[in-house]
């Protein structure tokens, strides 16, 4: 009997302490939900940063107006605190005005009226690679179809010492191709540099006349050749001019305008922990864009949803256990050096982080969150997310994804969620003319304030952090768990990791 009563009291003493360790509080994550869905600045304060700031590149005037309108949004959301911090870009760049012009000679039977060898020309549509080298006006410089621009496909080229190497490319329509568009861009130049090419003109990867802005560098450091994206149209053009046996020439001009270290700003607005104010939990996304469109899906409706969520849950009345940071990264664009430079100046205090949050993927409906290749927060993670199967928010992966802010978090150890989203618009308008106001769609974009902040709450309220920081060694194990290592060295991440120049240190 003595025995039964012991296992008896043992059973309560157990009960008592699942339930003293509750799970996500599915009542709160409710009203944080409802909040957020509720009429907000979210409409007019992407259309300000659009349609009046518009683009904004590092360095420039637009991106100063920017971090301002950021600290203005979050002291209006009812930050508990805003403030700026600063970091460097090594070079500030600007395009001039790109010109490029082709030219052909072709045969007209010679009895005819104006027979004989003519000669035609067509002006291309064309912009500079970001952060490209400038390019001295050059005239009649022949060019060269190097196919997709493989070693095998330069080979047959034969010699292309001072010519203009053309570049076929697919249409982008998948996550996977706009991947491999930045994967395949590296390889290309190096062979271009290795065969003392003039200049590479890459097709674009989307039709209709669509140009747009892309940057190869890692580090916001100076590329190694001259670069432009030619319009899909015309460089196909050039290409069946080639293949039909035309010479094809061209005169080019890329007139970009590049300078020395260059000073921008991540901004920061906290809701103060009630309990565990020293842990915090990020949300964050990037305030920069490229400035040939004015940066709506990328990124600015996502710099307004972290503003929104903000505001979501004080007006919901929450108050969470743990810190949560609002970030506004800049610097993204040029290889995620806000976000970089922040994980860096926190490294002393990114064992109290309990999670980073980031959304980079214009308006598509959110499916899901990549876990940054932690196995082990897995079944926290899906409690988590329940209440937002609402929206469709069900999966979780748990690859390394790369090329957005959470990727030094990542590195360091810390806890991460990508949002997953839908395609939806966002290739066509990626990075181009297009990518405009007009193109975003509100009624998912709150959906998404609602998914952010209620997982941010969520991450923020448990007892425990979802887990812990890794050691140098655990990172790397994750990276070939989960088979990370060719991606890394695809991204040019690797021997910045072996040699501890890039991620937690041993």
């Amino acid at each position: 009997m003595r025995t039964l009563n012991v296992w008896f009291l043992i059973c309560i003493l157990v009960s008592f302490c699942f339930a003293a360790t509750p799970g996500p509080d599915t009542k709160e994550e409710d009203q944080i939900i409802q909040a957020a869905l509720q009429p907000s600045p979210l409409e007019e304060n992407l259309r300000r940063l659009t349609d009046e700031i518009g683009g904004r590149v590092p360095g420039t005037l637009a991106m100063q107006h920017a971090v301002q309108w950021g600290v203005q949004a979050f002291t209006a959301a009812g930050a508990d605190s805003v403030h700026t911090e600063g970091f460097t870009i090594p070079n500030s760049w600007a395009e001039g005005a790109t010109e490029m012009t082709a030219s052909t000679a072709y045969q007209v039977n010679p009895k005819q009226v104006g027979g004989g060898t003519v000669l035609t020309s067509f002006r291309l549509r064309a912009v500079s690679v970001a952060w490209a080298p400038a390019l001295e006006p050059v005239k009649h410089v022949p060019v060269v179809d190097v196919g997709e621009g493989t070693e095998a496909d330069f080979k047959k080229a034969g010699d292309i010492a001072g010519k203009i190497v053309l570049v076929h490319t697919v249409v982008l329509k998948t996550w996977e191709d706009l991947f491999a568009e930045y994967d395949k861009a590296p390889p290309v130049i190096n062979l271009a540099v290795k065969a003392k090419a003039k200049a590479i003109a890459f097709m674009a990867t989307r039709e209709h006349d669509i140009l747009y802005r892309h940057t190869n560098a890692g580090e916001g450091e100076i590329d190694k050749l001259p670069m432009v994206i030619v319009a899909r149209e015309d460089g196909e053009r050039m290409a069946r001019l080639l293949a039909a046996g035309n010479l094809v020439w061209a005169d080019l001009s890329i007139p970009n305008q590049i300078g020395g270290p260059i000073k921008t700003a991540n901004v920061i607005g906290e809701i103060t922990g009630n309990e565990k104010p020293e842990e915090f939990v990020i949300l964050g996304a990037h305030l920069d864009s490229w400035e040939l469109g004015t940066g709506a899906l990328d990124n600015g409706c996502n710099a307004a949803l972290v503003i929104d969520a903000l505001r979501a849950i004080k007006a919901s009345g929450i108050k969470p256990r743990r810190t949560i940071r609002f970030i506004l990264f800049s610097g993204e664009e040029e290889g995620l050096i806000g976000s970089r430079a922040y994980a860096v100046a926190h490294r002393h205090e990114l064992d109290r982080a309990a999670g980073v949050i980031v959304y980079d993927s214009g308006t598509g409906r959110t499916t899901g969150f990549s876990l940054g290749g932690r196995k082990d927060v897995l079944a926290t993670a899906k409690d988590l997310i329940a209440p937002l199967g609402q929206f469709g928010v069900t999966e979780l992966h748990t690859d390394m994804e790369w090329g957005t802010d959470h990727f030094d978090f990542m590195l360091e150890g810390v806890p991460t969620f990508v949002a997953d989203q839908e395609e939806a618009n966002y290739m066509e308008n990626y990075h181009a003319v297009s990518d405009t106001y007009d193109k975003v769609d509100f009624a998912q974009l709150k959906k998404h304030v609602a998914e952010a902040a209620a997982l941010s709450v969520g991450l923020a309220d448990l007892p425990q952090k979802i887990g812990p920081r890794l050691t140098h060694d655990e990172v790397e194990k994750t990276m070939r768990d989960s088979n990370s290592v060719e991606m890394m060295k695809a991204s040019g991440i690797w021997d910045d990791w072996v040699n501890g120049k890039r991620g937690r240190e041993k």
